[in-house]
């Protein structure tokens, strides 16, 4: 795996060994990127799950400001820290070992832009659209991969579901703040 293109373009991306971390696969995370392509400069960036940080390194590498990674697995936290050191994106982030949904309950924001991919099986991803309604700064977005069987609300608090992205079995949405 490895950075697409920015400051760390070509830098490869450690990733963890076991089942417990599913990476975005190269052509989601491609088809993601080209769907926000204008969003990232300059924003404010949270990457929830972030096993070893690739949706948030991408978004840094490509000029966000800043990028904070949540992930609970201590192992996975660590990867991104290294992955984050050889990319030398480092300064611009921070790395939680905590639950998203615990750092959801905490976190003030505001966030331009959110990477929320759980497990698949977990179903989190309602639970975690709900509390970041009111952490999103206005007209930003949360770009949520699931599988295909996951069905989603339109609308949740303020965020409203802006575009649906169909890749074989993941399906990629993106809410954005009405507000």
């Amino acid at each position: 795996m490895r950075v697409i293109t920015g400051t760390a373009k070509g830098c490869r991306l450690e990733t963890l060994t076991g089942m417990d971390t599913r990476p975005t696969v190269e052509r989601v995370k491609e088809g993601i990127f080209s769907a926000i392509s204008f969003d990232i400069e300059g924003r404010r960036v949270l990457d929830l799950f972030a096993g070893s940080g690739q949706m948030g390194i991408e978004a840094l590498s490509r000029g966000a400001a800043s990028c904070v990674f949540v992930d609970r697995n201590r192992q996975a936290a660590e990867v991104v820290r290294r992955n984050l050191r050889g990319t030398k994106l480092d300064g611009a982030a921070q790395v939680m070992c905590r639950d998203a949904l615990e750092y959801l309950r905490g976190a003030a924001g505001p966030f331009d832009l959110v990477f929320l991919d759980p497990p698949y099986a977990a179903g989190l991803v309602a639970s975690c659209l709900e509390q970041l309604v009111g952490k999103i700064a206005a007209g930003g977005s949360v770009v949520c991969e699931t599988d295909r069987d996951t069905d989603l609300p339109e609308t949740v608090g303020t965020l409203a579901l802006y575009r649906t992205y169909r890749y074989g079995r993941v399906v990629v949405r993106i809410y954005r703040e009405k507000g």
